[in-house]
């Protein structure tokens, strides 16, 4: 039945759908036509809405061959997915990303989203499509082709999914295929207006990168009406051959060469008043060049890529993103993704800052291993992102979180394995993270994270600079730079024996400490930067700067942008105050009648909260390691050291 014909008579998809249901449905509405109608696909499958939710979780070999088909797209959700966990954090919200079967690929749990009971099979691995599961954001965004919003009792199953409430969009590839799904679920009380909208930019961000990455080969550019949001989501994005045939093109390049007809295949002299030609050459002379559209529009245009152009060091994207905060942590591979929150190279006023930036221009000269110590969200990952710019390597800069893969699969993952080295493995192998990076430069993100068996062989390659895949016969030397980071002191690593002291010795030849954002002298500079970043267009006013240097910071950088967002989406206004930051930050007052060794002991007291949550899930899940580690996205032996710290 189509929407039309729901529209006309609904009544038996919506009384089905309420005969089980005991609350009414929001501010006691009838539901939309897209709820009716997934309803209606629901019934004419068989879904009996009074059972349970279908549970289906695939199998650990088949999860791994879904994020290696995945893998592009996966790394490109990955950046999106962390930068909204930031956005939106204590807000009780899970996020994730579904390959285009609606089969959970990657999630991020906010500490207070508690799975218990209704969301227990929200996990990576479970399939959510919507002939299985019913009506729910993430199966219905995919069934659809389009952004939906699912509130409590509009799921199918009510019984089992009423208090959970979920907004999703799809992701499509340069050729309009959906190839996956955003989604963004929370407790239908807490629920936030503004994080479909979120959603909906993490997904626009997705595509321009994937549109970009699978066009490499050809000339994107950038289209706008004005220069200044080239690099924002309000560009177009297009894709032409060399013969200038367009190839593919964004939503946001349909809508600004409307009325043009701008369909695949047409030549670019159709849609625009010049010779393709004349501005390739244009371009080659200038960053941005102004041109017309064959309806009179006077446009600006900018090259992102040329086919000649080696982009494996970096995310494939227009840059700067000033409209959505930036990356906030290494996930487990980045070898294309932008860089981490943080100050810009030119904010670096403080002299902390600046030695060691200039320490790591100096080590990268003579190739010495880097050893980056620093709080979370201090900008450990852009300090490391300057050494790769200003070491002048052709290579990639490949960043690893040693702390997000599977320990069974680190070692294979960081060194390559032979095809069918184990089960699960690809039947042609891989090359390995290091092998990606040859000629680059590596990042090992919390290298604390590292086990025993990895840290051996790795100071062996640091040794002799050669690798050997799992399960295969032969050595490759590789060239790499190799910077290493950590928010822990690893010397005392060392001596609990959790971290190896040779290893320790040659990763520690260089070492450069950034400070947190609380100590920072160029903290108003820092401030302005992230905002500007966020909205070129919006200011911040003294007493606002003043207010925000006095919050401790605890999540430095990542902390800053999300509370500078929050403020910019909340107040709707340009230039911001220190009341908009009321309801975002600690009462002043609060922050002076404080002790002065309960702010010193911040960071005890925070790894004391994460140790509980982790305690908490870890009893709740029947004290299984691994599904802890599922659900709370960290890796296992971060789980056992949290452990640990609940007991002590």
């Amino acid at each position: 039945m189509t929407r039309t014909n729901l529209g006309e008579d609904p009544r038996a998809a919506r009384a089905l759908a309420l005969q089980v249901r005991g609350a009414q449905l929001p501010h006691g509405g009838r539901p939309s036509a897209e709820i009716l109608d997934s309803w209606l696909r629901c019934q004419q499958a068989g879904l009996d809405p009074a059972e349970a939710v279908p549970q289906r979780v695939v199998e650990a070999a088949d999860l791994a061959r879904r994020r290696d088909q995945a893998a592009v797209v996966r790394r490109l959700a990955q950046a999106e997915l962390e930068t909204l966990a930031q956005q939106i954090a204590g807000s009780d919200f899970l996020l994730a990303f579904a390959d285009r079967e609606g089969v959970i690929l990657d999630l991020y749990a906010d500490n207070r989203f508690a799975m218990s009971g209704d969301d227990a099979g929200i996990v990576a691995g479970s399939c959510w499509a919507e002939l299985q599961c019913g009506t729910n954001g993430l199966g219905t965004a995919l069934a659809t082709g389009r952004s939906i919003a699912v509130t409590g009792p509009e799921h199918y199953y009510y019984l089992g999914l009423g208090q959970v409430s979920c907004t999703a969009t799809p992701v499509r590839d340069a050729h309009g295929e959906v190839v996956g799904a955003l989604d963004a679920s929370s407790y239908y009380e807490s629920r936030q207006r503004h994080t479909q909208a979120l959603v909906q930019m993490a997904a626009t961000h997705i595509e321009n990168g994937l549109l970009t990455h699978q066009m490499r080969a050809h000339f994107v550019l950038a289209i706008h009406p004005r220069p200044e949001f080239l690099g924002t989501l309000s560009a177009g994005l297009l894709a032409f051959a060399e013969t200038g045939t367009l190839l593919a093109l964004n939503d946001r390049g349909r809508h600004l060469l409307q009325g043009l007809s701008p369909a695949l295949g047409v030549a670019f002299e159709s849609l625009f008043s010049e010779p393709f030609e004349l501005l390739l050459a244009r371009l080659h002379r200038g960053a941005e060049v102004r041109l017309r559209d064959r309806m009179g529009s006077s446009l600006v245009a900018s090259c992102v890529s040329r086919p000649s152009e080696r982009r494996t060091g970096r995310r494939p994207v227009p840059a700067p993103r000033a409209s959505q905060p930036g990356l906030m942590a290494c996930l487990p591979v980045r070898a294309d993704a932008v860089d981490e929150a943080g100050p810009a190279d030119g904010v670096t006023q403080d002299i902390e800052v600046a030695q060691a930036y200039q320490m790591v221009a100096a080590a990268v000269q003579i190739q010495a291993p880097i050893l980056i110590h620093g709080e979370t969200g201090s900008g450990k990952e852009l300090l490391a992102r300057h050494a790769h710019r200003v070491s002048g390597r052709a290579g990639a800069f490949v960043a690893v979180n040693c702390g997000a893969l599977p320990a069974e699969l680190f070692e294979a993952e960081l060194f390559g394995y032979a095809g069918g080295a184990y089960t699960g493995a690809r039947r042609e192998g891989s090359a390995g993270l290091i092998a990606s990076a040859d000629g680059g430069t590596l990042l090992l993100d919390e290298v604390r994270e590292l086990q025993a068996p990895v840290q051996a062989s790795l100071l062996r390659f640091l040794d002799d600079q050669l690798v050997r895949p799992v399960g295969g016969t032969v050595s490759r030397r590789i060239d790499v730079q190799l910077l290493a980071a950590t928010h822990a002191d690893l010397a005392d690593e060392v001596a609990a024996r959790r971290f190896r002291s040779d290893l320790y010795y040659r990763l520690n030849t260089v070492r450069v400490d950034l400070p947190p954002l609380r100590r920072r002298s160029d903290f108003a500079q820092a401030a302005r930067h992230v905002l500007a970043q966020i909205d070129p267009h919006a200011g911040i006013d003294a007493t606002a700067v003043e207010r925000l240097a006095r919050h401790t910071w605890p999540g430095n950088f990542r902390e800053l942008r999300s509370v500078l967002t929050r403020a910019l989406l909340a107040g709707g206004r340009r230039v911001l105050r220190g009341p908009d930051f009321d309801g975002l930050l600690p009462p002043l007052a609060a922050l002076a009648e404080a002790p002065a060794q309960a702010v010193s002991g911040l960071g005890s007291t925070l790894q004391q909260v994460a140790a509980d949550t982790v305690r908490r899930e870890f009893e709740r899940t029947g004290r299984s390691v691994s599904q802890t580690s599922r659900n709370l996205g960290i890796s296992r032996t971060t789980v056992y050291r949290h452990l640990g710290a609940a007991k002590a």
